[in-house]
């Protein structure tokens, strides 16, 4: 396409002689060839927006920099890439309506309008499946679970009974949900299993990434609130309660009980004791532990995690350490 063409699609500006400019192509700063299309929406990526050979870059307004590639300027580059996106990639897969024949589908179920019902997926007795959901190959849905409209499973994902999926809700490969939790007890010698009775609800427009699982209540639900994103291989204890608009990055580790607040933010291999409450807007930085509750407003980091104030201030003294154990000995030389 033209620059021009793409230009007009969101509305930026950029300079006369620039319009007949070909792109055939998108691509990020440090990968883009001439005749593709990149853009720059985040400072840290300076380096990367000198060098690029994309032939021409979305780029803020407030940007006052001479730069080879041709310029087209937008309030917000990352959404005007996202809107040019869909112009160069290939077309969505369908999934017509239908049961493929060698699905097992209890009579006893319930399917919606227009589902799409791939090869070898299980619906199981008393369960209930929304209108315009795709179950692809090998998922499974337990007995008396409830899946409601415009939901995605992809292959070999499982829910298992008695839950509950909201809307527009997405579970990518491998998702397991309503899995026992991990509970037993000690007795006689021997750790003696704890029945978990309860169930999983998750709200509408929540995403889950691969391979990761979301455990069933010892008793009452296990809860992930709308909108909540979720990356590959997270673990959610059971009876834990996840607000609504949080994002949990991969290999967090949640333990049962805890309940997390809402627009939180958990970065990768975030681990969370047991039976603790996080505030709303909280924000826990990467391969951090904790083991206290945290008041909303608040960014922890390291292991354990405590205020990213006091990290900073701690870690500055403890690279400081060694200096000062040398100092201390020579102070106790000279005393004698």
């Amino acid at each position: 396409m033209k620059l021009s063409d793409l230009a007009a699609k969101v509305g930026a500006t950029f300079a006369p002689d620039a319009g007949n400019i070909e792109i055939s192509g998108l691509a990020s700063l440090a990968d883009a060839n001439p005749g593709d299309l990149s853009f720059f929406g985040n400072p840290k990526y300076i380096a990367a927006l000198r060098k690029s050979r994309a032939s021409a870059i979305l780029v803020p307004e407030a940007l006052q920099e001479p730069l080879t590639p041709a310029l087209l300027t937008v309030a917000d580059p990352a959404a005007a890439f996202e809107a040019i996106l869909p112009l160069f990639r290939p077309a969505a897969l369908e999934h017509p309506p239908g049961v493929h024949p060698s699905a097992c589908v209890s009579p006893e179920a319930t399917l919606g309008e227009d589902c799409s019902i791939s090869a070898f997926v299980v619906v199981e007795a008393g369960a209930r499946i929304g209108a315009r959901c795709v179950l692809e190959a090998h998922t499974h849905v337990g007995r008396e679970t409830t899946i409601g409209d415009d939901c995605h499973m992809y292959p070999h994902a499982s829910v298992r009974e008695r839950c509950t999926i909201g809307n527009r809700v997405t579970l990518h490969n491998g998702v397991v949900i309503g899995a026992d939790g991990f509970g037993y007890e000690f007795r006689e010698g021997r750790q003696q299993k704890i029945p978990q009775t309860g169930t999983v609800q998750i709200d509408d427009d929540v995403e889950i990434g691969a391979n990761s699982a979301v455990d069933r209540a010892r008793f009452g639900r296990t809860w992930i609130q709308c909108g909540t994103k979720i990356d590959n291989l997270v673990q959610i204890g059971h009876n834990v309660t996840i607000g609504k608009h949080c994002i949990l990055c991969a290999q967090v580790g949640i333990s049962g009980s805890t309940r997390i607040g809402d627009y939180v933010t958990l970065a990768g291999k975030v681990g969370l004791s047991g039976h603790i409450e996080i505030g709303d807007r909280v924000m826990i930085g990467a391969m951090s532990g904790l083991a206290k509750n945290v008041p909303s407003d608040t960014i922890m980091f390291g292991a354990p995690a405590q205020p990213i104030r006091e990290y900073k201030e701690n870690y500055a003294l403890l690279k400081n350490i060694r200096k000062l154990y040398s100092r201390v000995k020579e102070l106790e030389k000279k005393a004698g």
